[in-house]
């Protein structure tokens, strides 16, 4: 699979999601929610396999912790290939790649119906870089 470039802008709403325009010029929006969700660290990886598997997989405690609305408290460029998103619930540890956020899309994967990364029972076949 090829590595996608980095995107022309990030928009980050705290409170809201953030916001990728593409080198493509397409733009992708993310609700701190679903960034949250589709955390590509190990533990949420796990949790999501576990979940696609026993819809009653007990969740863990942090699941329930934040009393508040879940934001962003912080997000930092790791090398040219990736985003780092600090959750007001705590949660670090998730390296958002560009080809992950590109996965991921809501939009796209509306379009396409697949369930998220993680979640078992699917194949995606990889695309060809024709250019």
């Amino acid at each position: 699979m090829a590595m996608e470039p980095p995107p022309r802008k990030l928009d980050l709403k705290k409170d809201r999601g953030l916001s990728v325009e593409w080198a493509d010029g397409t733009t992708s929006y993310y609700s701190i929610a679903y960034l949250r969700k589709m955390s590509p660290s190990a533990d949420a990886r796990q949790l999501r396999e576990d979940m696609s598997k026993n819809p009653l997989t007990v969740l863990p405690a942090s699941a329930f912790k934040a009393s508040a609305a879940l934001t962003a408290l912080s997000a930092e460029l790791v090398g040219n290939y990736a985003l780092r998103v600090t959750f007001s619930d705590g949660h670090a540890t998730g390296i958002y790649s560009w080809t992950y956020l590109r996965e991921i899309d809501p939009q796209s994967r509306d379009e396409k119906q697949e369930p998220p990364p993680g979640a078992g029972g699917w194949h995606r076949e990889p695309v060809s870089d024709e250019g």
